[in-house]
């Protein structure tokens, strides 16, 4: 400690040397790489593009979703899916057959679909 004490002063003295020379310039240039860094950060975010439901593509078609029935599986298939899911959606409409329930299409033979979450 009594080392401290005999060096403080003259730490003190160097660093008010380099304060005094250094220390506005250095407060200069801090100040200005923030100004630029958040300049750069500003300029990123009004890159991302807005989004907009009218922009929404015109060609998607919402599925229409059956009613009576929980589960869509295909004719000759040996997976069920949700009405929501992808792989109900590539189904052809005269090759479902919909089940009331999920119990009912275990009775059937049928597993669950990997891909269709909520499933498993």
């Amino acid at each position: 400690m009594d080392i401290l004490h005999g060096e403080w002063p003259k730490i003190k003295a160097f660093m008010d040397g380099i304060l005094g020379e250094w220390g506005i310039f250095a407060l200069i240039v801090l100040a200005t790489v923030s100004a630029f860094a958040l300049g750069r950060l500003s300029a990123l975010e009004a890159r991302k593009p807005l989004i907009s439901l009218t922009e929404a593509p015109k060609t998607a078609s919402a599925a229409p979703i059956l009613l009576g029935g929980s589960v869509i599986a295909s004719r000759g298939g040996s997976t069920y899916y949700y009405p929501w899911c992808a792989g109900a959606a590539k189904i052809a409409v005269q090759n479902q057959r919909v089940f009331a329930s999920i119990e009912d299409a275990k009775k059937a033979g049928l597993k669950p679909a990997k891909n269709c979450t909520g499933l498993q």
